[in-house]
């Protein structure tokens, strides 16, 4: 059996259940209390899968802010110029980056501009609107390649961020046309000489993840399939979309063929770091200056891993790792989940009519766990294993098979147009709490838009004016 046959299977059978639904959480929005603190340096998704059928192609679509309202001005939510945002690709069992891109971001700086001068044009900064002052942010990538003598090569460099989607007067006075998915398109870059590295996006996009929020902050309290509500329907996030040639990523510089093998297994993750040092600072333009070495804050490899596996004390630690430290630092939660412990308390596997022996069998030693998110037999039978040393909370993807979760986690290939290749909450709750052998489902199964089925696959942004989360007000 292959890749995707298996994880269609695994999806199949979650999406076909009946049963009361148990424990889940968004993907990673909001999950460690000091990174709720800081918005722009969330992490939030990672999708990362290679074209089916030719392989030509990896997509690694990185998504940044959580819940961004999109109504929500005059100050937009945007990329920060003070994070570096990172995608990090391993390869094999080593968890070392092979190669790093990193994206830098840089905001209009506004001139100093008399107030009370009436004579002034509009722009500068002294406006009430953020778009009559020409505020606007680009950005520039760099490729880190690793080895015996690192390499740094920019394959962009100040390239325009797609706008916030305000709403049509915003595009009529600003001389844009309307924010269709054509607009969005003309931000798409190319990287490197003649677009040699692939293409790139970044910008605000509809957030594809779907899950009951409200039920599962509620110890769990979600509800069934027609009840359960998306509580990140009509939110958008910030997203930085690579699609790089596999030939870029591999360990000849050859196509990768059609022969999985850890060769051509990579291991992607995406992280954002702040300066070490940060000043605050009063009576100046630019209130807070950042220095020194950079310190990672957030990161993210599989979808749900910090949410669901790592307990409250050590949610910030774990942002500040690498994967490579998972197994020596975090070992115990992978093998003792705390989710199923708390599932027990509040009641989830009595309604379910779970026999507390099955129960008790999950509380440790779960290395179907560990097997699952390394792609090692039994989970996929006859593939070369990772070994211990080499486990970590990366989303592994065969770049010479086609892609289907927990083999990469692809958006194309759903069941239809608004459902991504795999409902991961519902997977992953199958494998945490249920060990595989119970169905389980948050109830959301689709996303609040259709995806898109081409680069950059997320949905356009949410419009302020029309889309946000304001209700109308009767009159009195």
């Amino acid at each position: 059996m292959n890749f995707r046959t298996l994880s269609t299977s695994v999806l199949c059978a979650t999406l076909g259940s009946a049963l009361v639904p148990a424990a889940a959480l968004a993907s990673s929005h909001r999950e460690a209390p000091s990174i709720a603190d800081d918005p722009a340096a969330d992490n939030t998704d990672l999708y990362a899968w290679v074209k089916p059928g030719t392989h030509d192609k990896m997509y690694i679509l990185a998504n940044f802010i959580p819940l961004e309202e999109p109504a929500g001005g005059p100050n937009f939510h945007k990329f920060s110029d003070d994070v570096r945002y990172e995608v990090h690709i391993a390869r094999g069992a080593n968890l070392d980056d092979a190669y790093g891109y990193y994206i830098f971001f840089n905001s209009t700086p506004f001139p100093n501009v008399d107030p009370a001068n009436l004579q002034a044009p509009l722009g500068g900064g002294k406006e009430f609107f953020s778009q009559l002052a020409g505020s606007s942010q680009t950005y520039s990538v760099y490729r880190v390649t690793n080895g015996r003598r690192p390499t740094v090569e920019a394959l962009i460099e100040n390239a325009p961020v797609a706008p916030v989607n305000i709403g049509p007067r915003t595009q009529a006075v600003l001389g844009r046309p309307a924010y269709d998915d054509a607009f969005a398109a003309t931000f798409i870059r190319p990287m490197g000489n003649g677009g040699e590295h692939g293409r790139v996006f970044a910008g605000p996009r509809d957030d594809g993840f779907y899950v009951d929020l409200g039920g599962v902050f509620d110890l769990a309290n979600l509800r069934g399939q027609g009840e359960a509500q998306d509580g990140v329907s009509g939110y958008n996030t910030h997203t930085i979309a690579l699609e790089i040639p596999t030939t870029k990523l591999t360990k000849d510089g050859n196509a990768p063929g059609n022969t999985p093998s850890l060769d051509t297994t990579l291991g992607v993750w995406a992280a954002a770091s702040r300066r070490q040092f940060s000043f605050q600072r009063q009576f100046s333009r630019r209130a807070k200056e950042s220095y020194g070495q950079w310190v990672q804050v957030s990161r993210l490899g599989l979808p749900l891993i910090n949410e669901v596996v790592i307990g409250l004390q050590d949610k910030d630690k774990w942002n500040s790792l690498y994967p490579k430290f998972d197994v020596q630092v975090f070992g115990a939660y992978f093998l003792n989940p705390v989710i199923v412990r708390d599932a027990e308390a509040v009641g989830i596997y009595t309604a379910l009519g779970v026999p507390q022996a099955t129960v008790d069998s999950l509380k440790s030693n779960r290395l179907d766990i560990i097997n699952t998110i390394s792609l090692n037999p039994p989970v996929f039978p006859g593939r070369p294993e990772i070994p211990l040393s080499g486990v970590g909370d990366v989303l592994r993807v065969d770049i010479a098979t086609d892609s289907g979760f927990p083999n990469g986690r692809p958006i194309p290939g759903g069941a239809a147009p608004d459902m991504e290749q795999a409902d991961v909450t519902d997977v992953l709750m199958t494998v945490v709490l249920a060990g595989g052998a119970i169905p389980l489902s948050d109830g959301v199964q689709y996303n609040d838009k259709p995806f898109l089925t081409e680069f950059p696959f997320l949905a356009a942004p949410h419009e302020g004016r029309s889309g946000g989360h304001g209700r109308p007000t009767p009159a009195r």
